[in-house]
């Protein structure tokens, strides 16, 4: 019992760190930019009203959506929007339409998802940083260079992974709960108060007196939950308990101390809307609370970055996203993983956007759309999975989803009326990324329909071929195909120039299920084809790695002798060209025949070992 409990505070301990670092952060902007709008005058009774709405916002949305119902959405002990997208598309399998809409509403969410992470970086650290301006007013012209070196020492550190500094997260996490929570404490003593705005009361009364304003305010009011989602995604590396416990004992108390106290400080002293969070602590703990926040935010930041390569490879997995280069980080952690095309190129905008917009308050009106309709499509998405998946009573899903779709639904109605002033930032990026992702399946089976018009069938061929066999030379040949019942133009190429067969071949199908783990017992299907040839299917889950060679080595105990000195791996390199007629607009053709010839090599992404490895081109017109 004793270890039992052990795991579990050590789980609840990292799953600060990690999954509420974002949404711990959020106390350093959210409450000042609902006043920032210049729409609601600052008085008690406004500060109580807000503060109420802030309070039962977290309630509504984090404490009951997130913790209450969508944790129970576990796909096999994964979270996360991919996790739940392949749940849903389960539950819809035998419907085509309407499986064909939730993909693309899935999809475009986790496209969304790299606008999210793009910003993210950027308000945290750059909120942090604004603490300089309290400090001094003449340390403002460092607050943008500072907030940049400190984005790239984050984004550089990211090749040499997680492992070592991940164990100082969840402390350091701790100590900034604890720190924020006191803080707001030493305020509500003086003004007490502002805790009549834990009535609802006031929260009705503050909307319906305000309806339009509310509206308005309503797209800051939902900073305060930007990072919930985390709490989903990192289902499957702490479990539901220890983020359950972390967020009732640690992270909410810690939060509503913290904004209520933020609120107590405004009512005794308005001028301290220029930076409540900052103006809450004594004068000589500025520097030490401005160092913690920065290590806070970065620490949100990781959280972010490291989600964008586990998201991308699961995108991958499900064939919406070129391959790309992964580095494992840790020889123990499967999950802790480099890419660095994704690791740049979220630094290059980060960089943008922090240039662009200057100050957290101008990139308050462009963060929180990409998260309202995450949140959104989180919702739309359990609702299948209640209805389809569960089988559960039509009236009970729309009772359980109903409310949080309306929330989230105003949510987002309202961060929309700030797209102008910085909101189409983030959609554009998600629209980029979905355009992308889009283009890239409708390509692969467009370059499938190809290769199947012009192919041969595996059988067929083989028996022909045998009929009046080649020279058989010792070793293994393995073949990748992505259809098994084609023969691969590598096998074609190869018989024509080196006119030659292996002693044993294998044709290997690699396919990607929308489950997170598929175990090594259910790991590989084999299929006698004679004459020493074998049909053999690997299969892997959207989290595992395709290791092909360490799938193969499965095959020992079949009676195989696969040894690796004598093996050798034939690929087949498409060189896709585009032509006028049916398949995609010439503009999706061409883009897509360069992510094609961009892709990372396919030897590297499934393990090949590179010395076995013989490509032999061919080209393909879609």
């Amino acid at each position: 019992m004793q270890t039992s409990k052990s795991s579990i505070a050590a789980l609840t301990l990292g799953a600060l760190g990690v999954v509420y670092g974002d949404i711990g952060t959020s106390v350093l902007y959210a409450l000042k930019l609902v006043f920032d709008t210049g729409l609601v005058p600052l008085n008690e009774a406004n500060i109580l009203g807000i503060l109420s709405i802030f309070f039962w916002t977290l309630t509504t949305v984090v404490s009951i959506k997130y913790v209450g119902l969508v944790l129970r959405a576990d796909n096999h002990g994964e979270g996360g929007l991919v996790a739940m997208l392949a749940l849903a598309l389960a539950a819809v399998k035998d419907k085509p339409r309407l499986r064909q809409i939730v993909v693309l509403v899935g999809i475009f969410g986790a496209a969304l998802f790299y606008g999210d992470g793009v910003i993210t970086p950027a308000i945290s650290v750059l909120s942090a940083m604004e603490g300089l301006n309290v400090i001094s007013p003449h340390l403002k012209p460092w607050v943008i260079p500072l907030t940049l070196l400190i984005l790239l020492g984050l984004f550089w550190v990211q090749k040499r992974g997680t492992a070592s500094i991940g164990k100082f997260f969840g402390p350091i996490t701790l100590v900034w709960f604890a720190v924020i929570g006191l803080m707001g404490i030493a305020q509500i003593t003086r003004n007490p108060q502002v805790l009549w705005a834990l009535a609802p009361h006031h929260a009705l009364r503050f909307m319906f007196a305000n309806l339009h304003i509310t509206f308005i305010v309503l797209g800051a009011v939902v900073l305060c939950v930007t990072g919930a989602e985390a709490l989903y995604a990192d289902m499957g590396h702490f479990g539901k308990r220890p983020i359950r416990l972390a967020w009732f004992w640690v992270v909410m108390p810690s939060l509503v101390l913290n904004y209520f106290g933020q609120g107590a400080l405004l009512i005794a002293n308005p001028a301290a809307l220029k930076n409540p969070f900052y103006l809450m602590a004594p004068e000589w703990a500025l520097i030490p609370l401005l160092i913690l926040a920065a290590a806070a935010t970065v620490i949100a930041s990781q959280a972010l970055i490291s989600g964008a390569y586990s998201i991308t490879k699961q995108v991958i997995q499900m064939g919406f996203l070129p391959r790309m280069k992964i580095e494992h980080t840790s020889i123990n952690e499967t999950g802790q993983i480099y890419m660095p095309a994704i690791n740049w190129g979220l630094f290059a905008l980060t960089v943008v956007t922090v240039v662009m917009f200057k100050s957290s308050d101008a990139l308050g009106a462009a963060y929180g759309i990409a998260v309202c309709i995450n949140m959104l499509i989180t919702t739309s998405l359990t609702f299948f999975v209640i209805r389809y998946g569960w089988k559960y009573p039509l009236a009970l899903c729309i009772a359980a989803t109903g409310l949080f779709f309306i929330v989230d639904f105003v949510f987002l109605a309202s961060n929309l009326l700030k797209i102008e002033d910085g909101g189409w930032f983030p959609l554009l990026i998600g629209a980029v990324i979905f355009t992308l992702m889009v283009t890239w399946h409708r390509g692969t089976e467009l370059v499938s329909d190809a290769q199947k018009a012009e192919s041969f069938s595996l059988r067929e061929f083989l028996q022909a071929v045998f009929v009046s066999p080649p020279l058989r030379v010792e070793g293994t040949a393995v073949f990748l195909t992505a259809d098994l019942d084609i023969t691969p133009n590598a096998l074609l190429h190869n018989l024509k120039h080196n006119k030659v067969l292996h002693a044993h071949n294998l044709f290997i199908t690699v396919r990607n299920h929308e489950v997170p783990w598929i175990g090594m017992e259910k790991r590989i299907e084999v299929r006698s084809l004679g004459n020493h040839c074998w049909q053999v299917i690997i299969n892997f889950g959207f989290k595992n790695d395709p290791d092909v060679p360490g799938a193969l080595k499965s095959l020992y105990g079949l009676g195989f002798d696969i040894d690796p000195m004598t093996t050798s791996y034939f690929l087949s390199r498409n060189n896709v060209v585009s032509t006028p007629g049916a398949g995609m607009a010439p503009w999706r053709e061409k883009l897509f025949a360069q992510m094609h010839h961009n892709a990372s090599d396919a030897a590297d992404f499934l393990y090949l070992p590179s010395n076995a490895v013989v490509e032999l081109g061919s080209k393909v017109e879609i």
